[in-house]
């Protein structure tokens, strides 16, 4: 799990170019649970900080956490200036400040589960909210995804990370409630529908810790083998999952 978390940043630039951005409707639904005012917002493992971004764009001061050093380059290029960029990994971010939210983009399975709860509750002022937020890009059209599957299965079989307690539309949310740290834990989606050419797929499968785990000449085989199937353009199920939770 660590090799995969650490995958990213030779990659960085592939990131930024072919991962796509959050929806205003995301922050929307955050600030309507939130029910007051958000000054501050810490994020965790903010990549080149897609996130980050639209949170930003509404006034509130980010501070944006990264621990590799080239994701956070493409971040420090990318983010407005009233972002506070800081390269760390969640477990060693010091408890020493505090914020109205604490927020997730498909990062919190990276982090360490053993005092997670614990550190992300020190890390919000009283009252204050988390939210965690995951969209899984899948095809839609399942007849071309089992033939993608088929495709890469010499080399990949699965290019997915499985949740942690194997229940993706409920994790975080049964640890969240299992917690005395949070109360009001609410799970909710923003629905989308991205369309990518051939080539923007792939590119974005090119980020994906699977495949970059892959020697380069075998990522690039696979790569080859799944164009061969892919048509001009393709549509993919981008759903948003979000995981709310409030400080105890």
């Amino acid at each position: 799990m660590v090799e995969r978390a650490l995958s990213f940043g030779a990659a960085a630039a592939a990131y930024e170019r072919f991962r796509t951005g959050y929806p205003d409707e995301l922050v929307d639904k955050v600030l309507e649970y939130a029910g007051r005012t958000v000054n501050t917002a810490l994020e965790i493992g903010a990549g080149t900080g897609k996130a980050t971004r639209v949170f930003a764009a509404t006034g509130i001061a980010v501070t944006a956490t990264e621990p590799d050093a080239a994701m956070l380059e493409q971040l420090r290029k990318h983010v407005p200036s009233s972002v506070t960029a800081v390269q760390g990994a969640f477990e060693d971010l010091p408890l020493t400040s505090t914020f109205d939210l604490v927020f997730a983009a498909a990062s919190l399975h990276w982090t360490d589960p053993t005092d997670r709860w614990t550190r992300v509750s020190a890390l919000l002022n009283p009252g204050g909210i988390f939210v965690s937020f995951n969209r899984p890009l899948y095809l839609a059209d399942k007849d071309l995804d089992e033939a993608v599957r088929v495709a890469r299965s010499e080399f990949l079989e699965d290019d997915g990370i499985p949740p942690p307690d194997g229940t993706s539309e409920e994790w975080p949310g049964t640890e969240l409630r299992r917690s005395d740290r949070f109360t009001d834990v609410r799970r909710t989606s923003v629905e989308r529908r991205t369309t990518l050419t051939a080539a923007g797929y792939i590119g974005h499968l090119s980020t994906l810790s699977a495949y970059l785990l892959l020697r380069s000449t075998t990522r690039e085989q696979v790569f080859e083998r799944i164009a061969t199937v892919l048509p001009d353009e393709v549509t993919l199920i981008s759903d948003l999952t979000l995981h709310l939770a409030r400080r105890s």
